[in-house]
């Protein structure tokens, strides 16, 4: 992987109390465990969406790998349960829904408890959006819904901006974008909306465990 420069405080020769980030540092002792020399770059500004942590980083969209979570929603309840599964989804029972999920990601396996969805990672360019139909076929799934802010946050331990794609609270089922193979260097989240590391499509691989795949 080429080489990078950790970024210091904006303070000449101060660190930046960012590369301390809990979360941060949970990323940089996963890439040290996985024998990667961790690199974390620290932003000007929270990147909140590609084209703003491009600018920044003086790099083609497309170079950026967005961490997209996904929900596999839980198979259809039983008809006796049907009625009240339905009751409950249409009054927003939001919360529980989330804590069930994180629930089965923390098992690694589905034990019948609460709605049962699953969490999924998707590496995809920043160039493109995802084809949750596609992905969807692809994961032997019926569909896919994008992940509220509380399921992404138990599945991966990082909010929304920050995801990783290594120092997951669990593991994750991953697909990383083919297009990404076309650069010899990208950039991932490094754990916090201003943080992120530069790595390449091989590496990436490796990192997650992760299946190349068709995602746009």
């Amino acid at each position: 992987m080429p080489d990078a420069t950790e970024t210091a405080a904006p303070a000449a020769g101060a660190r930046d109390p960012l590369l301390d980030h809990p979360a941060v540092a949970r990323v940089r002792q996963a890439l040290e465990a996985a024998g990667v020399t961790p690199r974390i770059v620290v932003l000007d500004e929270h990147a909140r969406t590609a084209a703003a942590a491009a600018e920044q980083l003086g790099v083609e969209v497309a170079q950026i790998a967005n961490s997209l979570v996904f929900a596999v929603p839980a198979p259809p309840a039983s008809t006796g349960e049907a009625a009240a599964t339905g009751e409950a989804a249409s009054t927003g029972e939001a919360a529980s829904t989330v804590e069930a999920a994180s629930t089965v990601e923390a098992t690694g396996a589905d034990e019948g408890e609460g709605d049962g969805r699953r969490a999924v990672l998707v590496m995809t360019s920043g160039a493109h959006r995802v084809d949750l139909v596609g992905v969807a076929a692809l994961l032997g799934v019926e569909r896919l819904e994008r992940a509220d802010p509380d399921l992404v946050r138990r599945a991966t331990g990082f909010a929304i901006g920050g995801v990783a794609p290594v120092g997951h609270t669990s593991p994750l089922p991953t697909l990383v974008d083919v297009t990404l193979a076309r650069h010899d260097e990208i950039w991932v989240a490094g754990g916090h909306p201003r943080t992120v590391f530069r790595t390449t499509y091989d590496q990436l691989l490796l990192l997650t465990g992760g299946q190349a795949a068709e995602v746009a």
